[in-house]
């Protein structure tokens, strides 16, 4: 019996967590967005200290091949899409948590002074 190309594998997982993710996302009531929200900025964090270290990469006897060269383009290009997947869902959950905070009732004015 002869094995499974290992990038054959890799690539059929990705598919099926991208099935899975799809599946799980849109069956999440609505109550549980903004906690969905906090846990994927918390899992981008992680993300983002990999991409930081892939694009500090450096070979041991300090020279660039072109394998170095891509590892720091990756690094950097993950970098930049975890930031602003953070930053951008930091915004979406404090919008989302202002939907939930008691509005002030309204102070009404005496125009008899």
């Amino acid at each position: 019996m002869e094995a499974v190309d290992p990038t054959v594998f890799r690539l059929a997982i990705f598919v099926l967590a991208i099935f899975v993710g799809y599946y799980v996302v849109w069956s999440v009531t609505p109550a549980l967005h903004t906690p969905l929200m906090a846990v994927t900025n918390a899992i981008s964090s992680v993300i983002i200290v990999g991409a930081l270290l892939a694009a500090a990469a450096h070979a041991p006897g300090g020279e660039l091949t072109p394998s170095i060269l891509i590892s720091k383009g990756a690094g950097a290009l993950a970098t930049a899409f975890a930031s602003v997947n953070i930053f951008g869902g930091f915004l979406v959950v404090r919008r989302m948590l202002a939907m939930y905070k008691k509005k002030a009732p309204a102070v009404k004015k005496d125009h008899t002074a």
